[in-house]
């Protein structure tokens, strides 16, 4: 049971921005960026596990009508280790309450029917990473004073 709920909480991460959050009731697109930093080294296990677990889920947020797009970089350079990161994905919720719907346990059951290698595979993928944070941003308009 602990590895179960390590896993819930590793997966409900993208909807702990309460903080950030437009106002209550906003009809406006969310959307956040969120950077992964993996260990030298571990970058493409990174990505290839984030591709096999995670995404399917953000498809079927996708599917339910909560994430209208899901797009992911990788820098071309590097930078400084400081500054580094491997992977930003960015989401564009439907809207500041979307990340802070639960995703159905039944859908991930469904998604993922070997919960044994899935939750292991999960906490690897978050075992690789040195750093993950999430950036809430809006767009600026430059053309209005």
């Amino acid at each position: 049971m602990k590895r179960w709920s390590k896993v819930a909480m590793l997966l409900a991460a993208p909807w702990s921005l309460a903080a950030q959050a437009p106002p209550a009731g906003s009809t406006e697109p969310f959307v956040v960026e969120y950077y992964y930093k993996a260990r030298w080294g571990h970058a493409d296990e990174f990505i290839r596990l984030f591709k096999k677990n995670h995404f399917p889920v953000l498809k079927r947020e996708i599917e339910l009508g909560h994430i209208q797009r899901v797009t992911a970089e990788a820098p071309r350079f590097h930078a400084t280790e400081d500054g580094r990161w491997d992977y930003r994905v960015t989401i564009v919720w439907k809207n500041a309450a979307a990340p802070h719907e639960p995703f159905p346990e039944a859908e991930l059951k469904r998604l993922f029917p070997d919960q044994e290698t899935f939750q292991r595979e999960e906490q690897q993928r978050f075992e690789i990473l040195l750093a993950h944070w999430d950036l809430p941003v809006v767009t600026v308009d430059l053309t209005r004073p």
